[in-house]
């Protein structure tokens, strides 16, 4: 696997790949979705509602959060996790500028 170089691309192109990659799996795409259809934090285990294992899921969770997607907060013994409204409309307006300025077809 060669090296990305990733300083040979401006911020924007960097912050747009690492958001476009946190999206690119079903499972982490399922785990926004029900995050923002809680519509608050949800304190629950998120494994119940996939069918994934709790390790696969965490792995999850780190990648949204990495990218600022999700939000998440200890309290007591469990972690309560929501949407980063901010970010997420920071994915919404790059991705849409991004397929506008693409004039193939």
């Amino acid at each position: 696997m060669g090296i990305s170089k990733t300083e040979f691309f401006t911020e924007d192109q960097n912050r747009l790949a690492a958001l476009a990659k946190a999206i690119a799996h079903p499972a982490r795409v399922a785990i926004l979705q029900f995050l923002a259809k809680s519509g608050a934090c949800f304190c629950g285990d998120i494994v119940e509602v996939l069918p994934l294992s709790q390790s696969t899921v965490s792995q999850h969770l780190k990648a949204l959060k990495e990218v600022g997607l999700i939000k998440g907060s200890i309290e007591k013994t469990s972690t309560c996790y929501c949407v980063d409204p901010e970010t997420l409309e920071e994915a919404r307006l790059m991705l849409g500028k991004f397929f506008n300025k693409m004039n193939c077809c």
